[in-house]
């Protein structure tokens, strides 16, 4: 348990010191684990709500702060490349989250032009049929893609690195709520990327 623990905060310490420079990126983080938050908890009551909060919200702001906002240049925080960094992603790097969310914005496309979705439904009568069908589906696309890249971390590197991004994903909103509450407050103040004054003398040591 201490080895997966002790994995868990490496993770999430990588996460935030090579991804997170931008205050506005950690800002639209801030927004997607409170809406991811809410998700979790509508999640009880009505599944679909939940897919449909969590795609359009939390997923659309959470990513677009990685693709819009984050620095891609060389990062002197850390003494290393963009290309670097991506390539030693644990998780869904550019690359694979480019993949994933066109397979995302593809759904409802493949539902509008055959609405039983391949037989899988019965066919919509109603606008309202029809979001509830793309978040039904978008919920299988969210659990299949924890799955995929997970079960691909087991033979790529371990189990236990696997279970740990998981986890760290599961539990992302409510460490990210945590992390970057004062975010909103930097950008207001002027300040667009965050000195990451905890991570340069971990860098030098390295």
């Amino acid at each position: 348990m201490q080895s997966f623990l002790a994995e868990l905060r490496t993770q999430r310490w990588d996460d935030h010191r090579y991804y997170h420079h931008s205050r506005i990126n950690q800002s639209l983080h801030l927004l997607s684990a409170i809406s991811f938050i809410i998700a979790y908890v509508t999640m009880f009551f009505d599944p679909v709500k939940s897919a449909l909060i969590g795609w359009l919200v939390s997923m659309v702001s959470r990513q677009s702060g990685h693709f819009f906002f984050e620095p891609k240049g060389y990062d002197r925080v850390n003494h290393t490349t963009h290309e670097h960094k991506e390539e030693i992603k644990v998780g869904y790097n550019l690359r694979r989250k480019v993949i994933l969310h066109a397979v995302w914005a593809l759904v409802p496309l493949v539902l509008w032009l055959d609405p039983t979705f391949f037989g899988f439904f019965a066919a919509h009568t109603s606008g309202e049929g029809f979001v509830r069908h793309v978040g039904e589906i978008w919920l299988f696309v969210g659990a299949g893609a924890l799955l995929f890249r997970m079960i691909q971390l087991f033979f790529i590197k371990n189990i236990q690195t696997g279970l740990v991004w998981a986890t760290k994903i599961l539990t992302d909103p409510f460490n990210d709520a945590i992390i970057y509450a004062k975010a909103p407050l930097y950008l207001l103040r002027g300040e667009l990327i965050d000195p990451m004054g905890e991570v340069e003398p971990e860098a030098h040591r390295a």
